[in-house]
């Protein structure tokens, strides 16, 4: 349901349909501008801005009228699903703006008028940016009380300095990696919880026919950058977000671990779509496929109950398993004219509305419900894959850190992609990082 995936041709994903997912995009640079959330697109496949287009609710309520935001979802029906569920709001009139093309940049330009949104959606909930400069107003008083209904991997992205909140979580998003049970089955082997186990069953399945694994025409290695961090035991930053937490031997040795694999055969270099394009797996290029939540609807039309999921797998000895995450959160202007209106229209809607929350995450395309106990609700999780990936999300859930930085992400990439595709020595390669680290985050934390 991200503003990120028009249908075409079996569902397939177009650069249009990307928006959504955008939240998703990048490895090692979900963020751009000091969060991963810029509220919008920092992805370089999206189109033009279009005008935008507002709908009244017509609602009764009262005096006071609500604006309310979203940027461009691709799914089908979520445009009128959102004007519905703004008419049925029973306090306050809104007038929901779907707002298509650079939502990010359109939404940050407007919050510097004197006529800001009253409500508007940002990806993970807000940008360090929009917090510090007093763009959005606090949630605590409407959020507190309901925080452990949440998943709890979101609500930790979505706080901030510990405790503040700013936006409170929609739906989510993820990464997965998909196989199907009855090509290991065929070949003995178990589904991969380790990257050796990974490796193992890759050269296992793997034929003249059938590719091994896939996660986009770069070798995976814009997608995967930051997994290296995670599945290798690590966090991105220290706790006081001062240093980089991760320039570990067990790190270095994930990169190699990584460069061997690729060097060895078992990547596939370049396959008929992207690793957000179920394509590549369908057509049988690859037997593992590094992918999104939301092309599970198109596996699973292609091969029905033969489809599996699992996190990237842990690598190395202090390693775990990781998914990552992505989730837009409704955020209050600060500076709106209708304050506490809109807080009580944020809560009536993302808290209080349980059958809309199930309806959001399920009825247009395949994301997972942001508290916990509508899960069971989203019929398309209900068994199989979606529950676990469910499961996945919720224990093993991981994403950006509010102070990676655009400057950082884009640092991290270049040495990532410098060690698996130019054979650099990832010792040297990341010898200057700790103090560009250090540099960046004192300069965000001033």
């Amino acid at each position: 349901m991200e503003a990120s995936r028009d249908r075409v041709h079996r569902d397939k994903v177009s650069p249009m349909n990307l928006k959504r997912r955008s939240v998703l995009i990048a490895g090692g640079s979900l963020a751009a501008a000091a969060t991963l959330a810029a509220c919008g697109n920092n992805n370089p496949l999206e189109s033009g801005s279009p005008a935008a287009s507002t709908a009244s609710s017509g609602a009764a309520g009262g005096d006071v009228t609500l604006t309310q935001w979203y940027h461009e979802y691709g799914e089908a029906g979520v445009k009128e699903a959102v004007e519905r569920y703004a008419s049925e709001y029973p306090d306050a009139k809104v007038e929901v703006k779907w707002t298509p093309g650079e939502y990010g940049n359109i939404l940050a330009a407007q919050l510097l008028t004197d006529d800001v949104p009253d409500v508007f959606e940002v990806e993970q909930g807000g940008s360090l940016d929009m917090i510090r400069s007093g763009q959005l107003a606090e949630l605590n008083d409407i959020f507190d009380p309901v925080a452990d209904q949440f998943n709890p991997s979101v609500v930790n992205r979505f706080r901030f300095n510990g405790d503040k909140i700013y936006g409170i979580p929609q739906t989510i998003d993820m990464q997965l990696l998909y196989y199907r049970p009855s090509i290991l089955e065929a070949a003995g082997v178990q589904p991969p919880t380790t990257f050796e186990e990974l490796v193992a069953a890759v050269n296992a399945v793997k034929t003249s026919d059938l590719g091994g694994f896939f996660a986009g025409n770069d070798g995976g290695v814009g997608v995967l950058s930051t997994m290296f961090i995670w599945a290798s035991g690590h966090e991105q930053l220290n706790e006081d977000r001062t240093e980089a937490a991760f320039l570990t031997d067990d790190f270095f040795n994930a990169l190699v671990a990584y460069r061997d694999f690729t060097k060895a055969g078992g990547v596939v270099p370049a396959a008929s779509g992207e690793w957000y394009d179920p394509d590549a797996f369908i057509n049988g290029e690859a037997a593992f496929q590094w992918g999104g939540l939301w092309s599970l609807p198109t596996i699973k039309e292609a091969f029905g109950d033969d489809v599996g999921v699992v996190p990237f797998p842990a690598i190395g000895p202090k390693g775990r398993p990781a998914v990552p995450f992505g989730a837009f959160g409704a955020c209050v202007a600060a500076k709106g004219k209708n304050v506490e209106a809109a807080k009580q229209f944020v809560k009536w809607l993302w808290i209080d509305q349980d059958d809309k929350q199930v309806d959001f995450s399920d009825a247009y395309g395949t994301h997972v419900p942001a508290k916990v106990a509508l899960v069971p609700q989203a019929t398309k999780l209900a068994d199989g894959a979606g529950a676990d990936a469910a499961k996945y999300v919720a224990e093993n859930g991981f994403t950006n850190d509010i102070m990676w930085s655009g400057a950082l992400g884009e640092a991290f990439n270049a040495a990532v992609s410098n060690v698996i595709k130019n054979d650099a020595d990832p010792k040297a390669e990341f010898a200057d990082f700790q103090e560009r680290a250090k540099t960046e985050l004192a300069k965000l934390k001033g």
